[in-house]
């Protein structure tokens, strides 16, 4: 057996639990589902391949479960997935080898998350803190939790990413079960903001919230709040909520207070998600000169962590704005960059006549 547990934390999941447990039954290590309270048949269809199946009574607190599987495990190691996530790419060799070289620190997985944009399914993908010894870290806070040291007085806080890409079909669903899940998550982050009333990254998760159920007016509100901490731009959760919120003025409309983000340009440039936003806020001012060279810029990013935001996106606009200005060729040019992204595709249907 591999030295790591997995534990998956769930409830009402008989759509979704197969398709997590399943993979992972290829390898050989434990296997731990925790459900807080199931009525359908996710207990049923996890006794396949589950080791050992825990009954939790929930207490509206996600650490809490969290920490409750920890304490089920078998070995020391233990691996966090969610029942919404699926097993991508994995290389278990690779994930022993990093284990030991770095036993006191946690692996970062990475998690494709797919979430409609204009009637598109669209990725964007992150790094999540998932593999660690439980003998130096648990879970804090009661939603979004966060991995932390159990006594950082005596171990330093570290992080390495490991081979292992997971696919997150959480974002992804009917409109009843996202507002659902919204209600649910805005309710335990409200919770958590009246102990920690001025932490940005709680603004930052119910803004997110709102954003899921296309609640942009909600959305605005709290990523502003939370913009106006002294927040750090390297952190991916403060170049998310930039993102988020530029995106949810223009749904709103109100894409000439949009043009207030060029005031952090500098601190956010690097990022290939920020010059198509910005390309897309000057496109919506009809300021095409600064459009096309913000998503010039952003192809020549490296990376991005929005699928697309440094190649089709970009390339796509590009081809929009080449074709309002009657450059029909160049446009097409644009447009035969974007690979099958489907409104490409379109246009170079219909320019194609």
């Amino acid at each position: 057996m591999l030295p790591i547990s997995v534990c998956i934390i769930a409830r009402n999941e008989e759509h979704n639990i197969e398709s997590c447990l399943q993979p992972l039954r290829a390898y050989e290590w434990e296997i731990i589902v925790v459900d807080t309270g199931s009525t359908d048949r996710t207990k049923e269809i996890a006794a396949r391949y589950a080791d050992k199946i825990f009954d939790y009574v929930w207490q509206q607190d996600f650490s809490a479960a969290r920490n409750f599987a920890i304490e089920c495990t078998a070995n020391d190691f233990v691996l966090f997935i969610d029942s919404d996530e699926y097993l991508m790419e994995i290389d278990v060799d690779a994930i022993l080898s990093l284990i030991n070289m770095h036993s006191a620190a946690i692996g970062l997985l990475s998690r494709q998350n797919h979430y409609q944009m204009n009637g598109t399914d669209s990725v964007y993908v992150d790094l999540v803190e998932r593999l660690f010894s439980r003998k130096y870290y648990h879970y804090e806070g009661i939603i979004h939790e966060q991995v932390v040291l159990k006594e950082p007085e005596k171990h330093s806080y570290g992080t390495y990413q490991i081979p292992l890409v997971l696919n997150h079909s959480g974002y992804v669903g009917s409109d009843e079960s996202l507002r659902e899940k919204a209600q649910r998550n805005i309710a335990l982050l409200e919770k958590d903001l009246e102990l920690h009333p001025d932490n940005p990254y709680t603004y930052f998760q119910i803004g997110q919230a709102y954003n899921m159920i296309h609640d942009d007016e909600n959305a605005c509100l709290y990523y502003d709040k939370g913009l106006s901490y002294d927040v750090d731009p390297d952190a991916e959760y403060v170049q998310m909520m930039v993102i988020g919120y530029g995106y949810a003025l223009l749904h709103l409309n109100r894409a000439e207070e949009a043009l207030g983000l060029g005031s952090v340009y500098d601190a956010f440039a690097s990022s290939a998600d920020f010059l198509t936003l910005m390309g897309l806020i000057y496109l919506r001012n009809e300021q095409y000169v600064k459009a096309m060279l913000e998503f010039v810029k952003a192809l020549s990013c490296e990376n991005a962590h929005v699928v697309g935001a440094n190649s089709f996106i970009p390339s796509y606009n590009l081809g929009l704005i080449n074709e309002m200005m009657g450059e029909k060729e160049m446009a097409l040019a644009y447009y035969r960059k974007c690979g099958e992204f489907p409104m490409a595709l379109e246009k170079i249907e219909e320019l194609s006549k």
